[in-house]
């Protein structure tokens, strides 16, 4: 990570101040320091962000910062589920290496304008990369390969698991004991899940960031935090927003008073609480892969489009169930006078 002093180089000046052996101030153009110090000693400390700002420094930064094998350091840093042979030789197939994919993968997806266009086919694999912080450090890391061809997946829920039902990865996550403690755990994790079209050479990060939500079961104890991001779906239904629903659930381990991660797990829900099918979630995907990017600013909008959304479904349900209340009273309505005018009709005939 970038400290501020490491920063300072993204600043826009192209001059230096150094102090000769006399002890007097001097001014030097960068260019005198060598290609290899700057590379090694001091774009090789920059964050993504940092890097970015330091390559619209001057020219000469310019031409070093487009180095793939700094962007590759940067990416491997930034996510270290993707320090894999085939995702290293993959995102560097990408349309400008690394630094394309760190510009599609950092940023939120921004919800793109509605299509009426949906491809039938999107992928026949998707990559997983997720990466789960507490307090600045790794707690969880892992890239998982989804096939997505056959009609099974396309058929059924879209859903993605990177644990197996016995599988657990522990951590140094203090068990929470009051409500406070859960409110702490929203500030302290941190996720990124990004996704990876092999074929298309895209990449998208799904995840809010910070969570949305962190609770804890009342009765098991479990802590379960929520990441979402929400993208735009097909117009006039109730898949015209959907929210990319990331569950992390953290239980009890062996060591006392410290969590396991016990599920992480990706989901698709439209605004009337149904889980998307893998097909209908592949053509959402697909936009959000080609969509516009927020810019730099990963905290933009997560809660409140989360919120938005919560609140557009339970805006749609009570519709939906003042329409149901309305049907009945009209069924009841029509029953009791169909049942009033036999009545009659036996009646007049006597």
């Amino acid at each position: 990570m970038a400290t501020p002093s490491t920063k300072v180089i993204a600043a826009e000046q192209t001059e230096i101040e150094r102090v000769d052996y006399r002890g007097t101030a001097t001014s030097s153009s960068l260019s005198v320091i060598h290609e290899d110090i700057l590379r090694t000693h001091i774009l090789n400390r920059l964050d993504g962000v940092s890097f970015l700002s330091t390559a619209c420094a001057s020219t000469e930064l310019s031409s070093l910062a487009s180095q793939d094998n700094l962007w590759r350091n940067v990416c491997r840093s930034t996510w270290p589920s993707t320090d894999l042979p085939r995702l290293q030789e993959l995102i560097s197939a990408f349309p400008g290496g690394h630094c394309s994919f760190f510009s599609a993968s950092f940023p939120l997806a921004k919800p793109p304008a509605h299509s009426q266009a949906e491809p039938e086919t999107f992928t026949e694999e998707l990559i997983s990369a997720v990466d789960i912080y507490h307090r600045g450090e790794l707690i969880f890391s892992r890239a998982v390969e989804t096939e997505t061809a056959s009609s099974w997946f396309r058929c059924s829920p879209f859903r993605v698991d990177l644990l197996d039902t016995k599988d657990t990865c522990p951590t140094r996550i203090p068990r929470p004991e009051t409500e406070g403690a859960c409110g702490e755990l929203e500030e302290e994790l941190t996720l990124s899940w990004v996704l990876i079209d092999p074929a298309g050479r895209w990449a998208v990060n799904v995840s809010s960031h910070r969570p949305v939500s962190v609770q804890r079961h009342w009765l098991s104890g479990e802590v379960h935090a929520r990441f979402a991001l929400v993208v735009a779906g097909e117009r006039g239904t109730a898949s015209e927003l959907v929210q990319c629903g990331i569950v992390v659930t953290c239980g009890g381990g062996i060591q006392e008073g410290a969590m396991h991660v016990r599920e992480v797990s990706l989901q698709m829900e439209n605004l009337d609480r149904m889980y998307m099918s893998g097909k209908d979630s592949l053509g959402i995907l697909g936009r959000a892969f080609g969509g516009s990017r927020n810019g730099m600013k990963r905290e933009r909008g997560g809660r409140g489009r989360h919120e938005e959304f919560v609140a557009l479904k339970r805006r749609r349900r009570e519709r939906k169930l003042r329409a149901e209340g309305a049907m009945d009273t009209l069924c009841v309505a029509s029953t009791v006078f169909i049942f009033a005018s036999l009545v009659l009709l036996l009646m007049w005939r006597r």
